[in-house]
């Protein structure tokens, strides 16, 4: 018997998911054109061109949560409905010749869906109240990260609005959706839920090497967007070890499309991150990790978070 070890830490799952939502993986049932840079019969892996127009910076884009407390939310007359206090952080890291955190937002949000929830002070800290669509776990922790998401967007639109002549690209970690409206900006996804290629264009991404991507595509779930698959470094037994997919807006044309898929493969390899410093090497690019631990940091001390909440809790209104 022989036997290969997924990279990644296994606290982080996998970077190819075979059970996405409990279910075997299955070919997705997403809407594809293949041919926006190439006839899908003619994919082959493309080489990064050195000689490739680059940006003079690259500003990358991060935010992380993370949940405090759960808690319940009382109201006159009605059961108790539950909610979650939370912590997030969103910051952007620029990158023109040298790598630097320009701007961190904090914030501390209490996710309910009671009627008319208010805020949450726990000694110096205060956890503004936002409306969720329901009581479940998971549509608490969808509003928590549409705000965050939110948080993000402001934070760059803040930053480009300061440096109007930057000509930056962003690099958004985590899918586009809901920020396509971004110029130049693309969306950075390490972690593979579905496999959305037929199998003839799916083996050319098991065969790229590093630095090579494949041909531009447009692809349609829920939302639409232009993407391609870059590979970084790799495994040799682990499949699509190394692999991201990138995403742009659905309304650029081909060129533009092109350009950025260019410049990725030229700027993205050489910022993977090694096994010994990320557990979620390589695909966990170098500034985005560093970016991640300093917002968790900033997040402060979930257990001296959690007891201000519960003397909170428990202290005469």
């Amino acid at each position: 018997m022989t036997f290969t070890v997924e990279p990644w830490d296994p606290g982080y799952g996998m970077a190819f998911s075979a059970e996405p939502d409990g279910d075997a993986m299955a070919e997705s049932s997403a809407e594809l054109d293949l041919g926006l840079e190439v006839e899908a019969s003619r994919w082959q892996p493309i080489d990064a061109d050195p000689t490739t127009r680059l940006p003079a910076m690259v500003n990358f884009l991060d935010g992380v949560r993370r949940i405090d407390a759960r808690v319940w939310v009382h109201e006159d007359g009605t059961q108790p409905v539950p909610g979650i206090a939370a912590s997030l952080a969103a910051g952007l890291v620029c990158c023109d010749g040298q790598a630097r955190i320009t701007d961190v937002t904090v914030e501390r949000g209490l996710f309910t869906a009671a009627r008319e929830p208010g805020g949450i002070v726990a000694r110096t800290v205060r956890y503004s109240a936002y409306r969720a669509p329901g009581w479940a776990l998971d549509q608490l922790s969808l509003a928590m990260q549409q705000h965050l998401a939110k948080a993000e967007v402001q934070l760059a639109q803040r930053f480009r609005a300061e440096h109007p002549d930057a000509g930056d690209l962003l690099v958004v970690d985590g899918p586009l959706r809901g920020r396509t409206h971004l110029d130049r900006t693309v969306g950075y996804v390490k972690t593979h839920h579905a496999s959305y290629l037929p199998n003839e264009q799916a083996r050319v991404v098991a065969a790229l090497k590093p630095g090579q991507r494949t041909p531009a595509f447009t692809m349609g779930t829920s939302w639409r967007r232009h993407s391609w698959y870059l590979q970084l470094a790799r495994t040799p037994g682990v499949p699509w070890s190394g692999v991201v997919r990138l995403e742009c807006s659905p309304d650029l044309p081909r060129e533009q499309v092109t350009e950025l898929a260019g410049m990725t493969a030229v700027l993205l390899p050489p910022l993977a991150s090694t096994p010994h410093k990320d557990p979620r090497a390589p695909q966990n690019l170098v500034p985005i990790g560093g970016l991640e631990r300093q917002l968790r940091h900033r997040l402060g001390d979930q257990q001296i978070l959690y007891r201000a909440l519960r003397a909170a809790s428990t202290s005469p209104k």
